[in-house]
């Protein structure tokens, strides 16, 4: 046994470990991924969420999108109730913020490419990953069946009328207990 330990230091085995030294942390090493352009992620956030999408953060993009889209239904409804005004000056600080972002989220991914990271991130503002989200995926099946059944089937919508708030109650609930999950 003793002949082991003496060969393999790091045998598990081993009562008394030979530790040295930690060993030095390689560079961070280049990803071979497309540069994306910081001013054509830009120019694409005319249309707000798709700078972001362009650049990879298509969550982020497809919230943008409906941020955007839901404001200006409101203005083109009589939904404002009076807050028009307060609708219309948040959707032009909304569209400059979005095509800041997308030039900013353009310009962290390719110093991650580059290998120049290191920088302090914000939370949420890491390189996008690929993993995609169970609550959305559902959404678009439930909405995508109803507008199937509506189309193909002639199935009427009229109930939804009534009944389209629960949807953000079930959103809400969703919310809090995958944030109370993470708190545990």
């Amino acid at each position: 046994m003793n002949d082991v330990n003496q060969e393999y230091p790091s045998y598990p085995n081993n009562p008394h470990p030979q530790v040295g030294p930690a060993p030095p942390q390689p560079a961070m090493a280049p990803l071979s991924v497309n540069r994306k352009s910081p001013a054509l992620a830009t120019v694409l956030s005319s249309l707000p969420g798709l700078g972001q999408i362009y650049v990879g953060y298509y969550q982020q993009g497809f919230i943008n999108i409906m941020i955007a889209a839901s404001i200006i239904a409101i203005l083109s409804s009589s939904a404002g109730n009076g807050l028009e005004a307060f609708f219309g000056v948040f959707l032009a600080f909304f569209w400059l913020f979005n095509m800041i972002d997308a030039n900013r989220r353009a310009m962290h991914f390719n110093r991650v490419a580059a290998g120049l990271g290191g920088e302090e991130i914000p939370d949420g503002f890491a390189i996008p990953g690929t993993g995609g989200s169970l609550a959305g995926g559902a959404l678009l099946v439930v909405v995508g069946l109803l507008l199937f059944l509506n189309s193909k089937f002639d199935m009427s919508l009229a109930w939804l009328e009534d009944w389209w708030p629960l949807a953000l109650v079930a959103g809400g609930v969703w919310l809090m207990a995958k944030a109370r999950q993470q708190r545990d």
